[in-house]
């Protein structure tokens, strides 16, 4: 893996490490990122070499070891990713950022040409963000630099030795507390103000969200087996109250949450999204409303942005660039409120979603699928849903909380564009851990539908296309499984006939869904054989390894639908639409236009919502004339490939999933 260090001497377990050998020894500091089990009398040892170095750590910089794992744990789980960055450029157990190197060696993330407003009665709306300059990076974008100048290490070692790098996590969290002019203190409740300042946030309502969150952790406590193999646990400490006056003496600005739609258990600001006129007869840069009186919200989309956070909320706030509701910052789970919930953003590519739907964008401008996401952004963004799907009563499943990559295209010229983020990277197990909707199993293991549910460390599935040479990306945990034609890892895999037209057969490249599932997401049963169980998959019988012993996937309850007697096939839509007659005059009528798939007589997929066919019609800043058109026309939503798709209700017959 890229990164990994080739001395693996252990880093002491105990007792006061000098910075005299942090300078002049940092080889001392390795810890094996990933490598063979050790033999059986040394595994305790090898296993606790990541708790220790938070233990010495702790020592030299004064810092309490609870302090120093909280925050490492709000950071990054203590996972190391093989000295892999972050979507930010953050590296380590720590998170020290340091995005002007990651940028150096990262691709660009463009990966689809899709309209982002996804309504055909209106031109094209199509906008990539670009990677961010190097020389417009924010200080909290640079904090592995800092740490370099107090520990004496220099920027490699911090960026690949996880000991190393929660050293320079220890020397910020004291400069933190001197700079506030406290004193040094074994008790964890004195060290609030420099935890508020080591999020690197500028304003007092983060700040103090990020250490509220990081003294949750202390006081509840946590344990796991990090990516790396390392024990590592923080015993709780339920009555502990930290001094939050400190926060006070640290200079930040207030913040502008004045008629935010946020939880009061996050850091949320107004910046608005405009709604103006440009040009000859356009306007940008969301549609106004009056969701839900005039439509449900049905879904919540999760993307990421592409682009760092000052870039982010310029693009958002021009009119002539796209939309969406929410941003979220990586390094400290901020989030930024741009549109109304009530109000329709341009950000899903397709217009049938974008008029149902909130949609939220997560900080995150690289694009190799080792980059991961923060711990901080992970629980602010659950909290955000949590919320959103209580005030708007969305069910929390991967039929309503959508990834931008499980949206359809809403017609066949559109489906090779459509965007992939947040990418097979992004841990929905723990994320709906998160929302308080685990994926567990709600039937046995021989019942007729199954949810995706891999162990996220362990499923690690080659993918190909992260770099410009296009070769095959670093082994890391995924939230992706494959699927074959055949229960056989040689046999080709599955054909997306709408990402390629001519036949051919999906490939491993990163960017590919035409071949994958992704956890949380279920999907009928159509065989099983030994290890292997098969599923309905975009027309096809497609096959992905299940052992008994080790399963990535679980039974499920539910409902599934197939074509009604007599149907040899049914059409499958990217859109609800209306019939034509439900249009009144005035409003064109929308094509009611079919992908390029058939869903065949005997198969089987797993049944979301029933819909009524439905349109927004708002093509002019003007809002006297937009309507919305309900139709008698219901459609099932289903999980048909590895995006959602719609049929009519009257073709087909439900069935409950026995």
């Amino acid at each position: 893996m890229r990164g990994s260090p080739t001395d693996r001497r252990p880093i002491p377990h105990s007792g006061r490490i000098r910075r005299t050998a942090f300078a002049t020894a940092p080889a001392v500091l390795l810890l094996p990122l990933l490598g063979a089990a050790p033999p059986a009398g040394q595994a305790s040892a090898a296993t606790a070499r990541l708790q220790g170095a938070f233990g010495a750590a702790a020592a030299e910089y004064g810092v309490p070891r609870e302090v120093l794992l909280g925050v490492s744990y709000l950071q990054s789980r203590w996972d190391t990713h093989g000295g892999a960055p972050s979507v930010t450029g953050g590296y380590g157990p720590m998170h020290l950022t340091d995005a002007r190197t990651a940028l150096a060696e990262a691709p660009h993330h463009s990966e689809g040409t899709e309209d982002a407003r996804g309504d055909d009665s209106r031109r094209p709306l199509v906008a990539e963000a670009g990677l961010p300059d190097p020389a417009r990076l924010p200080a909290r974008l640079a904090t592995l630099t800092r740490a370099a100048e107090l520990t004496g290490l220099s920027a490699r070692t911090l960026r690949t030795d996880p000991g190393a790098n929660v050293a320079g996590g220890a020397a910020l969290l004291a400069a933190a507390q001197r700079e506030l002019g406290a004193r040094p203190s074994s008790d964890p409740a004195d060290w609030y103000g420099a935890v508020a300042r080591f999020s690197g946030a500028d304003d007092r309502a983060t700040a103090a969200a990020y250490a509220n969150e990081v003294f949750a952790v202390i006081r509840d406590g946590a344990a796991r087996v990090t990516d790396a193999g390392q024990r590592v646990s923080l015993d709780a400490e339920p009555g502990l109250r930290p001094g939050s006056g400190q926060l006070s003496r640290a200079g930040l600005r207030p913040s502008a949450a004045g008629g935010t739609e946020c939880p009061t258990t996050v850091s949320c600001e107004w910046i608005p999204a405009p709604y103006q006129e440009f040009g000859d007869n356009d306007y940008g840069n969301h549609d106004l409303a009056d969701r839900p009186n005039s439509q449900r919200v049905r879904y919540i989309v999760v993307h990421d942005t592409e682009g760092y956070w000052d870039t982010t909320l310029e693009l958002v706030q021009d009119p002539t660039y796209v939309s969406w509701h929410y941003s979220l910052r990586s390094t400290d789970g901020h989030i930024a409120q741009h549109i109304k919930s009530k109000d329709v953003a341009w950000h899903a590519g397709n217009w049938y979603v974008n008029a149902a739907s909130v949609g939220l964008e997560h900080e995150g401008f690289l694009a190799a699928p080792d980059a991961w996401y923060t711990e901080a952004m992970y629980r602010s963004s659950a909290r955000l849903v949590k919320y959103l799907a209580d005030k708007h009563r969305i069910p929390l499943d991967r039929q309503h909380i959508l990834g931008h990559d499980t949206v359809p295209g809403p017609t066949t010229a559109t489906v090779r564009g459509m965007h992939t983020d947040p990418g097979p990277y992004w841990d929905w197990r723990h994320y709906f851990e998160l929302l308080g909707a685990p994926l567990g199993a709600t039937s046995g293991s021989d019942s007729a539908m199954v949810t995706i549910r891999p162990d996220y460390a362990d499923n690690r599935p080659v993918f190909t296309g992260c770099t410009s040479g296009g070769g095959s990306c670093a082994v890391h945990g995924s939230s992706a499984v494959r699927l074959y034609t055949r229960p056989d890892t040689t046999s080709p895999l599955i054909k997306d006939i709408g990402l390629r037209p001519d036949g051919s057969a999906s490939t491993t490249g990163v960017n590919d869904l035409g071949s994958r599932v992704s956890t949380g997401q279920s999907y009928a049963v159509a065989e099983r054989q030994g290890d292997w169980t098969a599923i309905w998959y975009l027309g096809q019988k497609a096959w992905f390894k299940n052992p008994k012993d080790k399963p990535t996937a679980v039974g499920a309850a539910g409902l599934l639908v197939t074509p009604r007697a007599g149907l040899a096939d049914v059409p499958v839509y990217g859109r609800a639409y209306p019939e034509a007659s439900a249009y009144p005059a005035g409003v064109p009528a929308q094509e009611v236009s079919p992908l390029p798939y058939k869903l065949l007589k005997d198969q089987k997929y797993v049944a979301g919502d029933q819909v009524p066919g439905e349109y927004y019609y708002a093509v002019s800043f003007d809002t006297s004339g937009h309507r919305v058109v309900v139709g008698k026309d219901l459609y099932y939503e289903i999980q048909f490939g590895h995006r959602v798709a719609f049929v009519r209700a009257a073709d087909m017959r439900v069935l409950p999933a026995a």
